[in-house]
């Protein structure tokens, strides 16, 4: 993507369709005048009157307890340095959206257009009532330090200036484990560290707390090494000034066991790391580029353990695996502070989480066969959902042990089960969904290139490394269209199926398609002319593997698109009919649907064959399925024969697949309230069980249900996925939008990861 279309994609995220990423959404219900006269007169006046008995009733009454400000005053924004408070106010409303997806806390974000210290303190004084918590961002130093201590010695909610803390807490816990991989210990090791400034002054103190000797730490400025002998060194960098008469980075690296980079881009070269000591711990986290590049760290050294701030490369120190789940656990003991056994609380949190099995679903997101604490993998991933559950636990207790929380948390197991429901309305699957698809790129073909969403999609699926698109249709449109979106062509495969380039192939092609429908009717003349119809086109080059997976639907309604798809891929010898699956991303977590475009009243057999490819589809994503199998009736209720075929349809697969989570037949309310379920039939597998698929009994129902929760509750939709063909084919509802189309290109390239790891395993087998 050019820089100008970067730009312009960047403006457009912000702008459309409603300026800005957060907005402010009821809790109650506002639907009649009753409603209103409790939200506000005469009834708001009731807990105002409380409130002002005890102030503490503000956590009772109002959002207080979970609400967040994120204030800033633009002085030091990211790469970007002083631009002013409202420049800054993208990059607030930045973190809002994260506190809130990872942690479901509530954020105003706070601009002060000022410079001045007393001035600054005394406005977040003075907001302070609204809020459970402080976030400071993006202030500069050393003024930052000054007014963090003074706010938290002044407030008695908890305040924490993420830029300084967030990457400590981080790398400590990564340097924890480092160290124990390399058995060494934290007094003994010794420590430099590169830069200065508000992150590198509280990673060096975090480091203290946990043992680091301040005799073995030589910290270096732009200026050099951090002496005693310096002057007008600020209060700060003399704290950690050095005796030793030594002054560059290259003097310092010498033997040492630890580099921390919290600097700029390659200062750092191979001679210097091969000066270190044995196993050397190498920490470098400029952003967006390292002191040194990862692979030339660890080409030049085989026994390096490396971590920097990027994605792309093993152990991402990145804060949010940090203040989220911090400010989390100390909102839920409504903590006076953040203090220092608070935060050696979460950096042993996410310690002690690198080293517990993985899920299979962050081992899916991140490509893994296997993630296990080493070298690789010394820190959580940001994507785990076991965060939300292991690190605001371990802060809360340690706010309740030192003395700073004003509540307290009783059960905690009840708790950890409170904090999983809290998450449950996102559950990161895209972001999961594209790290996946990310780590093996597969060619998808496009069959509808020459319609401008789908182009649109195609770009951002080969910009953003999701995969090798192949763009099919009229070549003329599709290159001027390219040009409008400024769509780099370069290494882009454009087919033309009626284009006279492609007529050796469509030869081929149809002679492959003869000698299998022949006996069907088709002549050779036929296969010819299918052949240069883009659907049958784009199925053969999946089918004879020119292409790994296919996207079509946009312009033509889903059967005559299926039709090709069938008569030249066909399905697994397992698999009678194909079917299709919905997930949808909805408040109470992701839910699948099927089938919702195919089978329009399916059998007792093949509504067992679709919940068995459904539970198959599911593990794809790393999810542990708990099927519901819907009727109008509750087991066994009712005698009419389309009740009894779903019932005859749990027993085949209690019978075949006993270890499925799966029962039936249900109505969807018993089928998705837990405790309804529970209190009426206890005896169901699925008694105490999260339901998050749904097999309904035929296509009305299916396909009326899922349309019905996309439209009235705006839930986002992927799919349809189809279940049970033998090539990655996917296809699209008529007109989806280009989001939809990328998440379904996304789960064509994760569909063609799959099917191409179950033919080796084929082939090992014969083998």
């Amino acid at each position: 993507m050019s820089k100008q279309s970067k730009r312009r994609e960047a403006l457009l995220y912000h702008a459309r369709p409603r300026p800005g990423k957060i907005k402010v959404v009821p809790t109650k219900k506002y639907a009649t005048q009753r409603d209103l006269s409790l939200a506000y007169s005469p009834g708001v006046a009731e807990p105002c009157l409380e409130i002002e008995k005890d102030v503490n009733n503000a956590y009772r009454y109002t959002n207080k307890g979970n609400l967040v400000a994120v204030i800033s005053n633009g002085t030091a924004v990211l790469g970007l340095g002083n631009i002013g408070p409202e420049a800054s106010k993208p990059v607030m409303e930045g973190k809002g959206l994260l506190f809130k997806i990872f942690a479901d806390i509530d954020v105003f974000d706070i601009e002060v257009n000022t410079e001045n210290i007393d001035a600054f303190i005394e406005t977040v004084k003075n907001i302070a009532p609204t809020f459970g918590g402080i976030n400071l961002e993006d202030i500069k130093a050393p003024e930052a330090f000054e007014i963090e201590r003074r706010l938290k010695e002044e407030l008695d909610i908890p305040v924490m200036h993420d830029d300084q803390h967030g990457t400590a807490i981080i790398s400590a816990a990564a340097l924890l484990n480092a160290l124990e991989i390399a058995e060494k210990e934290i007094e003994k090791v010794n420590i430099v560290i590169s830069g200065a400034g508000a992150a590198a002054v509280s990673c060096t103190r975090l480091y203290k707390a946990f043992g680091a000797n301040s005799e073995n730490i030589v910290m270096l400025d732009s200026k050099g090494v951090i002496r005693k002998d310096r002057e007008d060194l600020t209060k700060e960098k003399a704290e950690f000034a050095t005796e030793r008469k030594i002054d560059t980075l290259e003097e310092a690296m010498k033997d040492a066991d630890v580099f921390v980079g919290l600097s700029i881009a390659d200062i750092v070269n191979p001679e210097m790391l091969l000066s270190m000591a044995d196993t050397p711990i190498v920490f470098a986290m400029a952003n967006p580029d390292p002191e040194i590049g990862y692979r030339l760290a660890v080409d030049t050294r085989d026994d390096i353990i490396m971590a920097t701030g990027r994605s792309d490369h093993p152990n991402q120190v990145n804060n949010v695996l940090g203040f989220p789940f911090i400010f989390r656990g100390a909102l839920d003991v409504r903590a006076s502070k953040i203090n220092e056994a608070m935060k050696m609380a979460a950096v042993k949190a996410l310690a002690d989480l690198a080293k517990e099995p993985v899920p299979e679903q962050v081992n899916i997101a991140y490509g893994e066969t296997r993630l296990t604490f080493g070298k690789d993998y010394i820190i959580p991933k940001p994507f785990d959902p076991r965060l939300i559950a292991a690190v605001p636990p371990a802060v809360a207790k340690a706010a309740m042990e030192s003395g700073v929380a004003t509540s307290e948390i009783a059960d905690w197991e009840t708790y950890k089960d409170e904090l999983y429901e809290r998450m449950g309305s996102d559950n990161k699957i895209i972001r999961l969904m594209y790290n996946r698809a990310r780590m093996h790129p597969k060619r998808i073909v496009f069959a509808e290139a020459d319609s401008l969403d789908v182009l649109k999609a195609a770009q951002i699926v080969f910009e953003e490394g999701i995969g090798i698109p192949i763009l099919l249709g009229r070549r003329n449109v599709i290159h001027e269209l390219m040009k409008e979106i400024e769509f780099e062509e370069e290494g882009i495969q454009v087919i033309d199926p009626k284009s006279d380039e492609q007529l050796e192939k469509v030869s081929d092609y149809a002679k492959i398609h003869w000698n299998k429908r022949k006996r069907n009717g088709i002549t050779f003349y036929d296969a010819k002319r299918l052949m240069r119809e883009r659907n049958y086109f784009a199925a053969m080059m999946v089918n004879e593997g020119d292409a790994d997976g296919m996207i079509s639907g946009y312009t033509r309604a889903y059967p005559t698109v299926l039709r090709p798809v069938l008569e030249t891929i066909g399905r697994f010898e397992s698999v009678k009919r194909v079917a299709t699956t919905n997930l949808m991303l909805t408040k109470r977590g992701p839910m699948f649907l099927s089938d919702t475009s195919i089978n329009i009243d399916p059998n007792a057999h093949e509504l067992a064959k679709i919940a068995q490819m459904t539970n198959y589809t599911m593990k794809l994503f790393g999810l542990a399925p708990v099927i519901a199998m819907i009727s109008y009736t509750n087991f066994g209720s009712s005698k009419d024969p389309h009740a009894r075929k779903v019932k005859e349809a749990v027993a085949l697969l209690h019978k075949s697949n006993p270890d499925m989570h799966v029962d039936g037949e249900l109505q969807v309310d018993f089928a998705l309230n837990p405790t309804l379920l529970k209190e009426n039939f206890p005896f169901s597998k699925l008694a105490g069980k999260k339901v998050n698929a749904l097999i309904f009994p035929n296509l009305d129902s299916a396909n009326s249900n899922y349309k019905l929760l996309k439209e009235l509750n705006a839930v986002e939709s992927i799919g349809p996925i189809m279940l049970g063909m033998k090539k990655p084919v996917h296809i699209l509802q008529l007109g989806a939008s280009v989001e939809e189309i990328v998440n379904m290109a996304a789960v064509a390239v994760i569909d063609a990861q799959q099917k191409e790891k179950r033919d080796e395993e084929e082939v090992v087998k014969k083998a």
